[in-house]
């Protein structure tokens, strides 16, 4: 990402992992994005198509691009929220670490007149509700991604086999979904889902998660992980144990790490849910309704099913 000199009391307002854009215009509005670890490739692609939409409109409007330290940082990124509702943010567009947990800080950032967009990781309609918070909600439909995903995986294995699941944060809309449909999948296919543990989208714990398995699970064939991520740890705990090719992993997210073990069978599928435009559609709804447009329905956005 790009990185500018500040001032140390601008830094001081920032996020370490934070890209802080000039002193807004008055007659631009300012747009934030709030994404979850820019650590993992995925959001990293989410900022850099959300910077490459806004060099291409600069007159239109102005960008801060934010991102947690890791996955599970909810103080962070309620922070960060805090933080650009005091930069003069007209409209912030978060991918929340947590489905809940963000809804209050979304609220009071609302009640103070920002525009909230809601992308990835949709809010829990139940807290919305009783919050009174409107967020529109731009993001694809995990859980058909992720049965697409599961049911190639289903094609190489036969009924009855032992595969395991690991889930991202269990209290994250987006990750909920991903399981239910590598269950989906899984179920009708027959399989036998002897494990679910949370992995909390990290490569790291990913990895113990998996070597743990492989070790209550001998007969395990087949290990469905819930982002590219902890596919990687995944597929690290089967090399480790020796069980390469006899031990399958799929993931989610098509970040560029994984393209060479979907080239050599090490991963066997992915779904790509194009994390460069997910930030730009969600800023193209802010935009819209700052002009003045009505408030859009929830978008469901592309999610492709990625094999070698």
């Amino acid at each position: 990402m790009n990185r500018f000199t500040l001032p140390a009391t601008l830094l001081a307002a920032c996020s370490l992992l934070s890209h802080c854009s000039p002193q807004a215009s008055s007659d631009k509005p300012r747009v934030a994005l709030v994404m979850k670890s820019l650590a993992n490739e995925f959001f990293g692609s989410m900022a850099k198509g959300a910077e490459a939409h806004q060099a291409a409109h600069t007159d239109e409007y102005e960008l801060l691009v934010n991102g947690i330290k890791n996955e599970t940082d909810l103080a962070e990124q309620v922070s960060l929220v805090e933080q650009m509702v005091a930069r003069g943010a007209q409209a912030i567009v978060i991918a929340p670490a947590d489905s809940k947990a963000l809804v209050p800080a979304l609220k009071r950032a609302a009640d103070a007149g920002v525009l909230i967009i809601n992308i990835d990781n949709k809010l829990d309609d139940a807290s919305l509700k009783e919050a009174g918070l409107s967020a529109p909600f731009v993001g694809p439909d995990n859980r058909v991604g992720a049965k697409e995903v599961g049911m190639v995986l289903a094609k190489k294995l036969k009924s009855g086999d032992e595969v395991a699941i690991i889930e991202g944060v269990p209290t994250a809309f987006n990750g909920q979904q991903r399981r239910a449909g590598f269950e989906d999948a899984m179920k009708e296919a027959g399989m036998k889902v002897v494990s679910i543990q949370a992995g909390n989208w990290e490569m790291e714990k990913a990895s113990s998660v998996a070597s743990a398995m492989l070790s209550a699970h001998p007969n395990l064939k087949a290990i469905l992980c819930a982002n590219d991520s902890m596919a990687l740890g995944a597929v690290s705990a089967v090399t480790s144990a020796g069980k390469t090719g006899k031990v399958l992993v799929v993931g989610f997210d098509n970040i560029t790490a994984i393209q060479p073990m979907l080239e050599d069978g090490r991963i066997v599928a992915t779904a790509d849910q194009h994390a460069d435009q997910l930030a730009v559609f969600g800023i193209e709804a802010a935009l819209s309704i700052l002009k003045g447009e009505a408030q859009p329905a929830d978008r469901t956005t592309a999610v492709d099913l990625v094999t070698k």
